[in-house]
């Protein structure tokens, strides 16, 4: 068994989720959430950050901690069991460039529900929701944006 630890960001920007499409070797393998793997002697916080300007060019500030996933896939000849820290995060534009390297081939901001359903795992579905609730439940109450989170 081996033990892997990611972080990620849920990045909102005027209310709309990024978003990045992976494609390997012309095999659909879906829209994700950004998210990597950290660094020795690197914070969680910094990870999630660092990760989300690699995978999709976007800057974004972390306005608060959202929780974490759990999930396991094989590879040849073990299980890995992941671990992933996720952030609300706030977008500084709708600006966006997928990171080729990694194979995404598209990103974007789409509206919440159109982000829910393109999401292909259910796991990152539930971070969104919970993500997205709390970026609604700050906007009511006239907090996001507001420099009292980050």
């Amino acid at each position: 068994m081996i033990e892997a630890t990611s972080c990620g960001g849920v990045v909102i920007f005027r209310g709309k989720v990024l978003l990045l499409y992976k494609n390997f070797r012309n095999r659909y393998e879906g829209w994700v959430l950004p998210k990597g793997t950290v660094e020795k002697g690197e914070e969680y916080k910094d990870t999630a950050v660092r990760e989300v300007k690699e995978e999709s060019g976007a800057k974004a500030k972390i306005i608060r901690y959202i929780g974490k996933s759990q999930y396991t896939f094989s590879v040849p000849e073990d299980t890995v069991e992941k671990e992933v820290h996720w952030y609300l995060m706030m977008g500084e534009s709708y600006y966006s460039k997928p990171q080729k390297e990694e194979h995404f081939v598209d990103s974007g901001f789409y509206k919440y529900h159109e982000a829910y359903h393109l999401l292909k795992f259910a796991n990152e579905k539930q971070i969104l929701e919970r993500a997205y609730n709390e970026y609604l439940n700050l906007k009511k109450n006239n907090l996001w944006g507001s420099r009292k989170y980050y």
